[in-house]
């Protein structure tokens, strides 16, 4: 017998409606489209995992590995990714309005057209990452690492001594220059 406000799908397992929204069932596959919203995924391997246009709104992935992830078009408003190691992670399109990414490991991340309004990536690694046409206002850049990055213009690329705002490298100056030092 199904009581009202309780939708139960098979293939998504219960899902609790409240005011016609749907509850997140945070014991769900990472998979597109899943949706966590509001759920602790704090320290957990999501290396490679494909979380296209999931909804990941006030999550926490604190400590989390999402190495060489693809998190394109995702809601991640609000969502927490502190020290979170996500080198390579593909966030195209994503929305991070007031994202918290407090010391991620960014590096070779695709940033290409994400929204990090109001975000914080105080101590983010973003080197080498692509920022082309993201929104940055209000973003907490403060102590960001941007050596190699691609501007949100597309065309600057970071020198190596970019920490907490991007400087344009030299003309004719090689990427391996540009390369944060160990």
């Amino acid at each position: 017998m199904t009581r009202p406000g309780v939708t139960c799908l098979l293939a998504l397992g219960c899902l609790l409606a409240v005011g016609g929204q749907a509850l997140a069932d945070c014991s769900d596959v990472a998979g597109p489209g899943v949706y966590w919203r509001r759920c602790l995924q704090d320290g957990q391997d999501l290396r490679g995992v494909d979380l296209t246009g999931a909804t990941l709104r006030d999550a926490s992935f604190k400590r989390a590995d999402l190495t060489d992830a693809i998190l394109t078009e995702i809601d991640g408003r609000r969502a927490k990714f502190v020290s979170s190691a996500m080198q390579n992670v593909r966030l195209d399109g994503a929305n991070l309005v007031r994202a918290d990414l407090t010391s991620a490991d960014l590096k070779g991340a695709s940033l290409v057209g994400v929204d990090l309004t109001s975000a914080r990536l105080y101590g983010a690694d973003l080197s080498r990452a692509d920022l082309t046409g993201a929104r940055l206002a209000d973003t907490d850049l403060l102590k960001a690492i941007l050596a190699g990055a691609t501007w949100v213009d597309g065309k600057t690329i970071c020198a190596q001594d970019s920490v907490g705002q991007c400087h344009p490298a030299r003309p004719g100056q090689s990427v391996s220059e540009v390369e944060p030092r160990s």
